[in-house]
């Protein structure tokens, strides 16, 4: 019983190929992908909506595989990634590259038959993550803010497919994403900062547990917080957020600001990690509510 036990729990193909393609972290950027076209769009349009689905996957599903990729030697040294299917022997360097180069052309050619400008979007989200991000992730902690452009990009993607156009609106949405990501992603950083010292990564802006990422993280907490009640005030075109909606976003944002306080009075890594928890259920609550507010009103 116990050897078919740990049978089941062996890694498959199909593990493998969610693992290389990262396919829960892929599924949640679809999902901002959809709740920007969903704010964008005038009349939904369920073609539209499925190639977007689909062509953002494979976008964030090249990315991610082009960087386990470039890492694999580092993530041999990390006890949270030695076990990926490149480090571990299970998958070749050619098969994931194989694997990455289809999901780029068939992201970006699912991306153009909604619009160029969508396309063009995308595209640059893979360069700046496989290119720029990922090589000066052992270099500088300057690397999450190039890490969060990519990162804030499908939030503004979905608006842009709906619209075809890029202004104050989109911007917004990327604005918030990107801001949102600092203490969502200090937060990793705090609580994995031993495993992360093994690869060699650079990812607190500081480089250490202290107080004073702990004070960036506020900061950048508040920030996010700002600008997602921004339209209710009516200065960013066609979004726009009624009062009670901005009034649960503001909450939410404090929920999320509430564990950020935390980090900073008790520098856990416990608390790191209900800061991530807790960032990750606000960036989701809140494409809801701007979601719902919009079709309600």
């Amino acid at each position: 019983m116990s050897s078919s036990k740990s049978a089941l729990k062996q890694p498959t193909v199909i593990s493998d190929f969610k693992e290389i393609t990262k396919m829960r972290l892929s599924l949640s950027v679809v999902f901002s992908s959809l709740a920007g076209y969903l704010l964008g769009v005038d009349v939904i349009d369920l073609k539209v909506l499925t190639l977007l689905a689909f062509g953002g996957y494979f976008m964030v599903g090249a990315s991610n595989a082009f960087n386990q990729i470039i890492e694999k030697d580092l993530d041999a040294l990390m006890d949270r990634t030695k076990n990926r299917p490149i480090p571990a022997g299970r998958m070749s360097v050619n098969t994931a590259f194989v694997i990455a180069s289809i999901f780029t052309l068939l992201g970006i050619i699912i991306l153009y038959t909604i619009n160029k400008q969508t396309a063009m979007f995308g595209a640059i989200s893979i360069f700046l993550y496989t290119c720029v991000y990922t090589p000066l992730k052992t270099k500088t902690p300057i690397s999450v803010f190039v890490g969060a452009i990519p990162g804030a990009i499908p939030f503004m993607l979905g608006w842009v497919a709906a619209t075809d156009s890029f202004g104050i609106e989109p911007g917004t949405l990327f604005a918030l994403q990107f801001f949102w990501q600092f203490p969502h992603f200090w937060a990793i950083g705090w609580f994995l900062f031993e495993d992360y010292k093994k690869g060699g990564f650079f990812m607190l802006p500081t480089g250490k547990q202290d107080k004073g990422t702990a004070v960036q993280v506020i900061m950048y907490t508040i920030w996010t917080i700002l600008i997602s009640i921004v339209p209710v005030f009516g200065f960013t075109g066609q979004l726009k957020l009624s009062v009670v909606a901005a009034i649960i976003v503001f909450l939410l944002g404090l929920f999320m600001l509430h564990y950020a306080v935390r980090l900073f009075r008790e520098m856990t890594v416990k608390a790191a990690r209900q800061l991530m928890l807790a960032s990750v259920s606000y960036i989701t609550l809140i494409q809801i509510v701007y979601v719902l507010d919009k079709f309600i009103r």
